[in-house]
Order: C-alpha cells, then structure tokens, then sequence
C-alpha cells in the first residue's frame, strides 16, 4: 500500500515538473535561453541543467569558439589578441542563434557587442546571472588560466570589469543572483523567472 503511495508521488511529481517544462518551452517558441553574466556566475554548469530540465539543446559559446578555432580560448588571446576573439565570438553567437531553440551559456565579454545583444534581443530570451564578488572570486581562483585575470591583481581587475559590465548587464531581460547556494536552486530562480517573465500564448478560441 505504502509502495504504491510512494510511486504514484513520484509519478505525480515528474508529471507537474513535465508540465513546466512544456508550458516554458511554449512560451519560448523559436527563441533559445542565452544565460549572460561575468566569468564564474555558472553559467555553464547551470546551464546544462537547465536545458537537461527543459529537453532543450545546451550549447557553451566559449566551447563552440574553442572547436571552429581549433585553439583554446587563453591560446586564442595569446596568439591574436581580444579583438580577434571578440569578433570571431560575435560570429559564433550569431549563428549559434539562428539554430535555436537551446540553453546557450555566453562568454562574460560577448554581451557587451551591441550587435550581439541586439541579435541576442531578437533571437533569444536573456537572462543575467548576477553574482556578487567574494561568490565570483571563490570561483575563479579554481581556473587560474582565464586571459583576462592574468594580472597581477586578478580581484582588481575583477571589480574593474564589474564595474564596466553590469550596468550593461542589467539591459538582459531577466536578472537572477547567483549565489552560494546549490546548482539547482539557482535553475529554479531562472525557471520562475521565465515563468513570470515570459508572455502567455494566447488562449486557444472555444
């Protein structure tokens, strides 16, 4: 008796959060989730889950930059230069949203090109992973070899590219904390987010 209780629970369950998904992915409509944010606000890790809990594609910019360029992304700097990376990243993502819909998690430069936030406004729904700096230094230091952080003060230049990113930041349609918390909770701030700020699909005629 108890056994059955427990299954149809869990059945229950898997139902209502099958529900969700369905109703944001009709929400979306051909417009992919394209998660912004400065370096080490998760937006790769919880990016993945969040496509894994809406069936939807995940796709890494920086990982799809890497593969066409056959060069890491320090290797990239390194031999070409930001500008190089940055105009070869805004060709990525432009692509890369043309064959949507999908989770696409973007590098913590890419929304700061006009054209890219701009392609980013017509193609996609985007979402900034707002984290605070103690939270985004605890998770650098365990990648030493971002491009933008060799220097000899790596906080201070993370709380200069704070100060030059956010307020563009803030234009991204929904804005959620990434905090010290579990990957998970943080995918449910941005599944409530969607649901709230998604616009309904009309009601069909009776």
């Amino acid at each position: 008796m108890n056994e059955g209780i427990g299954v149809s629970a869990t059945e229950s369950k898997t139902d209502a959060r099958q529900r969700r998904a369905e109703d944001i992915i009709q929400r979306l409509g051909d417009k992919s989730i394209v998660l912004v944010g400065i370096m080490g606000c998760g937006k790769s890790t919880v990016g993945r889950r969040l496509a894994q809990y809406l069936s939807l594609p995940f796709i890494d910019a920086d990982a799809e930059i890497e593969r066409a360029a056959d060069r890491t992304i320090k290797e990239i700097f390194e031999e070409h230069g930001e500008p190089y990376f940055r105009e070869g990243e805004k060709r990525v993502i432009s692509r890369l949203l043309g064959e949507g819909p999908h989770v696409l998690a973007t590098g913590g430069g890419a929304f700061m090109n006009d054209e890219t936030r701009a392609r980013i406004k017509e193609a996609g729904v985007s979402v900034w992973m707002k984290a605070e700096l103690p939270v985004i230094m605890q998770r650098v230091r365990k990648r030493p070899t971002r491009p933008l952080l060799q220097t000899a003060d790596p906080e201070g230049t993370m709380r200069k590219l704070m100060d030059e990113r956010y307020p563009i930041y803030a234009q991204a349609d929904m804005t959620i904390w990434s905090r010290d918390v579990t990957h998970e909770a943080v995918m449910e701030e941005i599944l409530k987010a969607l649901e709230e700020g998604l616009p309904r699909a009309p009601e069909a005629e009776q």
